[in-house]
């Protein structure tokens, strides 16, 4: 799970072509505590997951690989 959701955060701010600082900016964090999210050191809490989930515009479960669904 962690692995699935470290690459789907990763590509979605790709895909919106954003910074990780623009991101972290976004949902308020601060730029390395995002960074630990796509490098796989740490996973985010529910409140962040829904703050990235809001961001990107996706849902909890595409974000952590329980479903293909955006």
């Amino acid at each position: 799970m962690e692995i699935l959701f470290r690459k789907r955060v990763r590509e979605l701010r790709k895909e919106k072509q954003e910074t990780q600082k623009q991101v972290a900016e976004a949902v308020g964090l601060n730029e390395r505590h995002y960074q630990f999210f796509e490098y796989g050191k740490h996973f985010p809490s529910l409140e962040n997951l829904w703050k990235l989930a809001d961001h990107f515009e996706v849902s909890i479960d595409y974000l952590v690989g329980r479903s293909d669904e955006r």
